[in-house]
């Protein structure tokens, strides 16, 4: 089997993978079908076009698809993906990627089967080794800082330098660029350019100005 690469279409270059499209994707977990459309456009006008949509509330899946149908320039992906039932509740919506923050046999099944670019989740070498030997070399490093952050990821990179992270868990504005700058690092995912108060004020110039600063980590 080829290597397996998390390919997603982007604005700017439709055969990017899904780690090159913005240094960080944001971790979005919706509460409010409501706030969905504008805080995408906020994210993606502060140059965030790869948007995680958590599955960990109800509005998750109707979220996805406001910003879907609503926001053509974001690339609006579900995240906490745990069963195959939500893969494919995350497709009919919408998603244009998949996150996990683990594996087993039957989810990678479900997300190979779903044509879709994912990003499962990793925090052990083994399971680095079980994907890579299975074609992928793509996915999620979680939870990062509690796994080992920057040291257990630079530690990888040179016995396994195929594989290719996107650290999320504890990684914020502070230690994003750390994790940026190791040379297996592709992106990372946080939650710092949506801090709740502004979520709560519908205060999407604050998103958009904290997205920029955040897509400005790797110029």
């Amino acid at each position: 089997m080829g290597a397996v690469t998390s390919t997603a279409p982007s604005p700017g270059s439709p055969d990017s993978s899904l780690l090159d499209l913005a240094p960080v994707i944001p971790v979005v977990i919706v509460h409010d079908v409501a706030d969905a459309v504008p805080m995408a456009r906020a994210l993606v006008a502060g140059g965030l076009p790869a948007i995680e949509v958590t599955f960990r509330t109800p509005a998750a899946a109707d979220a996805i698809r406001a910003i879907a149908d609503e926001v053509p320039d974001a690339v609006v992906g579900a995240g906490t993906v745990l069963t195959p039932e939500q893969v494919e509740t995350a497709v009919a919506a919408g998603s244009r990627f998949l996150v996990t923050p683990g594996w087993t046999d039957r989810l990678l099944g479900a997300l190979d089967a779903s044509g879709l670019p994912y990003l499962p989740g990793v925090s052990t070498t083994s399971e680095v080794v079980a994907l890579l030997e299975r074609g992928v070399e793509e996915m999620k490093f979680f939870p990062a800082e509690a796994a080992g952050g920057t040291a257990y990821l630079k530690a990888l990179a040179s016995p396994l330098p195929r594989a290719r992270f996107c650290p999320t868990g504890g990684v914020n504005a502070s230690n994003a660029l750390g994790y940026l700058s190791l040379p297996n690092v592709g992106c990372v995912g946080g939650t710092w350019m949506l801090p709740p108060d502004a979520l709560e004020a519908g205060d999407w110039a604050r998103v958009e100005s904290l997205a920029r600063e955040a897509a400005a980590l790797r110029g």
